[in-house]
């Protein structure tokens, strides 16, 4: 059985990756094995040039894997104008997981978390042009009338708490 998929998203420069902080922290504390997925639109590198894992993959290794004690990490060389679609990314890589909880990914049709800063903007991404019917739950600094629940950007305990009971009842879990 998947875990359930749910995805925080905002505007850049929002609280994205401090909320899911925050989240995967809390979930872990409450026992959760927590998956954790970025969305990077430009082309990143966990791999450093000169280091050895680099140089295998710059040799043509099509899949090369750095193994520590406690670690593994892959590169897999796709061809770039092919970005791998998540439902297989996320059967492949995150089956030994309870949840997993994303950035980015807000054109999906995936549960939604949306960060909302008064600041930065009036509008929502997912209550403003258009309705996403996915999103079930708002992190604001501010008060906002919304037909969804409205937390404290800073409440993840009151949001896990939704999580827990939206996605990870004692039917849902498979790991805890």
């Amino acid at each position: 059985m998947a875990p359930p998929v749910i995805s925080v998203v905002a505007k850049s420069g929002t609280g994205k990756t401090t909320l899911l902080e925050k989240l995967i922290t809390e979930l872990k504390k409450r026992g959760y094995r927590v998956g954790a997925v970025k969305h990077d639109a430009h082309n990143f590198s966990i791999d450093h040039e000169g280091k050895d894992s680099w140089r295998l993959t710059q040799a043509g290794a099509d899949t090369t894997l750095i193994t520590s004690a406690g670690k593994i990490a892959m590169i897999k060389q796709i061809p770039p104008d092919r970005e791998p679609e998540l439902s297989a990314t996320l059967a492949d890589y995150t089956a030994d997981v309870d949840i997993v909880l994303t950035e980015g990914f807000k054109r999906s049709t995936m549960p939604k978390i949306e960060v909302h800063r008064r600041r930065l903007s009036k509008k929502l991404l997912c209550r403003g042009e258009h309705h996403d019917p996915s999103l079930f739950a708002v992190a604001s600094d501010g008060e906002l009338d919304l037909d969804v629940p409205v937390y404290n950007i800073n409440d993840a305990a009151g949001l896990c708490d939704l999580i827990v009971a939206k996605f990870l009842s004692a039917s849902n879990t498979h790991g805890k």
